[in-house]
């Protein structure tokens, strides 16, 4: 089977990258900053324009066609660039929800006891097989309370307890973790770019500390983890394998929070400042390790295949076969 990218997904994944350099520059990643996470609802309808949350809907629904391995393109680059709000979510909502196709409504979701991301500024949750919006939204809001966030970009609420549901409801589970897999891989990759740059900037004892050995051996760890987690998210991708898209997320999750600490160690004490970005990849990544699929439920998963003598059935009873189509994506 073949990885490879083709033309179009490369020119792709060069457009978003491109769009984002555009819209969510480094100023306006810390003006989110400073607004605490509020979403800039311009941006999210720039997102919506640009086709991102409609992308798996089929072109007759007002979609544009394509399928995982070109949403995997899409929010990998949403990972490198720290994109804040519910993506996973509203992408997956498209379709479900009015208006989360256009980027015109924020959609978030329940994730078993974890609290809730962006739900004062969201138009409808997902719950379970449900939607809430409208009154039952309201309510919803009403009863949770705000706790403090790890990333400053990802404003938390923690729900009533018999508000929570203790998975997500298929077809989302599996996209879900696929995608949050491919934004840790961005960031992954984003945090292995920001060590090997500032490793050959950074001058120590008249050297560029990227000459030490301490130093190359952090960066070619952060490579080493980072092209493997890549193989991987891609691979699901393609195959929309339960059992790979665990994999796959697990490979990510520990690249992106590694490759986030070892990029902290290489900037020294400044990469540990407010004004540094580096922190920011590190506690975002923390957050979506937990989501979607966490890494003890992927372990599950992988040792429930490897025990099994003919694991697919197994498997299909247990946690669902394969990625449905969520929101109706091609």
């Amino acid at each position: 089977m073949d990885f490879q990218l083709s033309d179009d997904q490369r020119a792709l994944r060069s457009g978003m990258r491109d769009l984002l350099g555009a819209v969510f520059d480094r100023d306006r990643l810390r003006a989110a900053v400073d607004r605490g996470g509020v979403l800039d609802r311009s941006l999210w309808r720039e997102l919506g324009a640009a086709g991102f949350f409609a992308l798996r809907l089929p072109e007759e629904a007002g979609g544009v066609g394509l399928g995982l391995p070109e949403a995997v393109l899409l929010f990998e680059e949403a990972g490198r660039a720290l994109l804040p709000g519910p993506l996973v979510a509203t992408h997956l909502a498209a379709g479900l929800v009015k208006g989360a196709a256009e980027g015109e409504a924020v959609v978030t979701a329940v994730d078993g006891d974890l609290p809730v991301a962006h739900l004062e500024g969201a138009d409808a949750v997902l719950v379970g097989a449900d939607a809430l919006t409208g009154e039952a939204l309201r309510d919803f809001v009403a009863a949770a309370r705000p706790v403090r966030s790890t990333d400053p970009l990802t404003p938390l609420h923690r729900t009533p307890a018999g508000e929570r549901t203790t998975a997500h409801a298929e077809p989302f589970r599996y996209a879900g973790a696929l995608l949050t897999a491919a934004e840790q891989l961005g960031s992954a990759a984003r945090s292995t770019e920001a060590a090997v740059q500032h490793a050959g900037e950074r001058e120590q004892f008249g050297s560029p500390i990227g000459s030490f050995q301490a130093v190359k051996h952090l960066c070619a760890d952060m490579l080493a983890r980072t092209e493997p987690a890549r193989a991987a998210v891609y691979a699901a991708a393609v195959t929309g394998d339960p059992v790979e898209i665990a994999a796959a997320k697990l490979l990510a999750d520990d690249a992106a929070v590694r490759n986030a600490r070892d990029c902290l160690q290489i900037h020294g004490g400044m990469g540990f400042t407010w004004e540094a970005d580096v922190h920011l990849h590190l506690k975002r990544a923390w957050l979506r390790a937990a989501a979607w699929v966490t890494g003890a439920g992927a372990e599950e998963l992988l040792a429930a295949d490897l025990g099994t003598a003919d694991p697919r059935p197994g498997i299909s009873a247990a946690y669902g076969r394969g990625v449905p189509e969520a929101g109706g994506g091609g």
